[in-house]
């Protein structure tokens, strides 16, 4: 009897987890948009080639130089990603991302503290990638998976247009900063972001499913285990090696132009305002790209999907590489450039839920990031060099090109998904 009591009063002091494709989950998703925007993916990225003239001009770096610090953030990340996903795994999302939010920023803008020494920049760049790396996709998929079923590709999707958003909106406030204040005052005040806007937004609405349950109802939540493998199980699997060549690919393609698109617009002759016109989408069509593969992923088979919309960037790096381009051209191949940006990590983090499950995912992801940190970081360098030794980059938009066409056709081998159990108590 007393036994029985016992379970019973067990059994009223514990509370269901919240429904999956609920009304909560989709503030967790706004919340995630916040922090990814706020990170270390998207902020340097996409504000190095606005500093990147006056890094040269102030200290007489090269471009290839000034890119190489893309490529000391990717190395670092290799390192720093897997651990960062076996934090979330380990101590959970939310703490990773606050403390992680507000190194970043403190760390961001030490670079306006910069003199002429290269190496003393790379090393700012390496305390900057290792102390942010709480920032990454990683640590937003996580949570934002755990709140979806039917609804994940397009929450997913969504949650990850955060690094749209700040394509869209910082380049445009980095040449106002620059212009105005000088580049030293703009990368503190891009580094005081993070902090001032990042932090107080993800203290109040980022939240996993089990934290959830304990704030609504004051109960301890159900035991929750997660189906899928672990990291030794899934380095097992063909499959993780099948995705690991492709997002090898993937990355260098779709990541080596972004930093240099100014660049290469440059050597079609446009003048600078023109530029400015043509990037302006870039940023618009990467949120097109999160918003629409999102919805997609949702209701066909993933890696058709890749398939069909990489077919996109294939065609815009090919008419970048001719010898001329008008300006209406230039934007299509633009767009085209973002809406592949765009899907890239909205497919990474579908295909890890899908083909390996949630038990290890923090892990499991961090270790993908490895791989693109690789490719990705290889990527910049390499049209950065390509443009010093031939002063076009017609050459590395056709190798882009072709990993593209490697790429998506290799993911087509993954086969069918398996069938995960939501969750087991």
């Amino acid at each position: 009897m007393a036994a029985a009591t016992d379970r019973q009063m067990i059994a009223q002091a514990t509370a269901p987890l919240p429904p999956r494709d609920s009304s909560a989950g989709w503030v967790v998703v706004a919340a995630s948009m916040v922090g990814l925007a706020m990170g270390l993916s998207p902020l340097p990225f996409y504000t190095i080639g606005m500093f990147a003239p006056e890094l040269q001009r102030e200290f007489g770096w090269s471009f290839a130089a000034l890119m190489g610090s893309i490529t000391v953030q990717s190395v670092v990340v290799m390192g720093t990603g897997p651990v960062a996903g076996f934090a979330v795994d380990r101590y959970g999302a939310k703490p990773v991302a606050l403390i992680s939010l507000l190194l970043f920023g403190l760390t961001y803008m030490s670079l306006g503290l910069s003199g002429g020494n290269i190496w003393v920049y790379y090393g700012q760049w390496v305390l900057m990638s290792t102390l942010g790396a709480g920032t990454l996709t990683a640590t937003w998929m996580h949570t934002v998976n755990g709140w979806f079923e039917k609804q994940r590709g397009l929450a997913i999707g969504i949650a990850s247009t955060g690094t749209g958003i700040t394509g869209f909106l910082i380049k445009p406030f980095s040449a106002w900063l620059i212009g105005n204040y000088g580049w030293r005052t703009a990368f503190f005040v891009i580094g005081a972001l993070p902090i001032v806007i990042g932090l107080p937004i993800v203290a109040m609405f980022f939240r996993e499913r089990l934290d959830a349950a304990r704030k609504d109802t004051g109960l301890a939540a159900e035991p929750v285990v997660e189906a899928g493998l672990t990291l030794r199980e899934a380095l097992r699997d063909r499959r993780f090696w099948i995705m690991t060549f492709a997002f090898l690919l993937i990355a260098f393609a779709l990541t080596a132009p972004t930093p240099n698109l100014e660049n290469i617009l440059r050597t079609q002759k446009f003048t600078l305002s023109q530029i400015g016109t043509i990037t302006a989408g870039f940023g618009l069509s990467v949120i097109a790209g999160r918003i629409v593969g999102g919805f997609l992923l949702d209701r066909f088979w993933a890696p058709a999907c890749a398939l069909a919309i990489l077919v996109m960037p294939m065609i815009g790096s090919y008419m970048l590489s001719r010898p001329e381009i008008d300006a209406s051209h230039a934007s299509v191949a633009v767009i085209t450039l973002g809406l592949g940006a765009g899907f890239e990590f909205d497919l990474l983090a579908y295909l890890i839920a899908r083909y390996f499950g949630r038990r290890s995912y923090g892990t499991i992801y961090g270790t993908f990031f490895t791989v693109i940190a690789f490719g990705g970081g290889i990527g910049p360098i390499v049209y950065g060099r390509v443009f010093d030794a031939t002063g076009r980059y017609d050459m590395a938009l056709l190798s882009g090109v072709a990993c593209l066409i490697v790429g998506s056709l290799s993911l087509l081998a993954l086969g069918r998904y398996p069938r995960w159990s939501q969750e087991v108590a």
